[in-house]
């Protein structure tokens, strides 16, 4: 008899064990966005974006957490954090409106920085140089460009696209699949230009196979610091946020000198792109957050 309760209760706590451990496992969701080359959330190359890749690897090296991914648009991720959820990005522009609901991270990403998007037929129309100055551009009103309601072009593209808030010349759009919507209106004629990362812009051209219609142009602003080239994780702001924020970080350093770590981004790159910013990861993107 002493055996059986015996055993009953080597059961028992053996359950509470577990049980204690299962609810000791902390949470968090990984808020993404229907944006290739991105997030790629269908067709065959799903999956592999660079920030996909970089999620699977902060995943992989943050066990004692229980991941999940949602898809939805930047008002919804913004809403997400500003309420306090346990929910991260891995991969944002660092700016003072957001540093007031999030906490940043080391930085995540070293990206080339946005670029304007126009037709090859409309170059004259800016200036007929690669180079073109965007407050400048916005200055003469004289085109109408797009940008996504919630999202961050980088520090110095931001300051000027505030300055003409509420402008004519400025269209802005809230939805999903902004990027894609937006090259669409471009190939109609709905735009005359729209700003974007560079390997954005090839990835969806193709995509709606009008690639050979486009060109980009570097924007002067963007050539001020790597501030508009470098990116964060960033999570809730709260304890939790704080303390997840702080493993996030040991992981990032340990991990962004890996080659599956660099070749994330490095494969929507073009190859004349390829040796000028492996220079510039090891010398600013590796060297920043130490």
């Amino acid at each position: 008899m002493r055996h059986y309760i015996y055993l009953l209760v080597s059961v028992f706590l053996l359950t509470l064990g577990l049980t204690g451990s299962t609810q000791a496992m902390d949470s968090v969701t990984w808020m993404e966005a229907n944006a290739p080359p991105f997030f790629i959330l269908e067709g065959d190359q799903k999956g592999q974006g660079y920030e996909d890749v970089v999620t699977d690897i902060l995943k992989e090296n943050l066990p004692e957490y229980t991941h999940k991914e949602i898809a939805a648009n930047l008002s919804r991720h913004i809403y997400s954090f500003k309420a306090e959820e346990k929910v991260c990005n891995v991969g944002l522009f660092k700016t003072p409106e957001r540093e007031e609901f999030l906490y940043f991270s080391t930085p995540s990403f070293f990206t080339l920085p946005t670029v304007l998007v126009i037709k090859k037929k409309d170059y004259t129309t800016f200036g007929g140089s690669k180079e073109i100055l965007l407050d400048n551009l916005l200055k003469e009103g004289k085109v109408t460009l797009g940008r996504a309601a919630g999202r961050s072009y980088g520090k110095h593209v931001d300051e000027v696209l505030d300055r003409y808030k509420g402008k004519d010349t400025l269209f802005v759009f809230e939805g999903d699949s902004l990027s894609r919507n937006f090259f669409k209106m471009l190939q109609k004629g709905r735009l005359d230009g729209l700003i974007a990362l560079p390997e954005e812009a090839l990835y969806l051209a193709e995509l709606l196979n009008f690639r050979d219609e486009i060109m980009t142009l570097t924007i002067k602003e963007n050539q001020l610091s790597y501030q508009s080239w470098i990116s964060y994780v960033g999570c809730s702001k709260t304890e939790w946020g704080k303390e997840i924020i702080e493993k996030i970080n040991q992981v990032l350093l340990a991990q962004r000198p890996t080659n599956r770590y660099r070749a994330a981004y490095e494969r929507w790159l073009d190859e004349s792109s390829l040796t000028g910013y492996r220079r510039l990861y090891e010398t600013v993107f590796l060297e920043a957050g130490k």
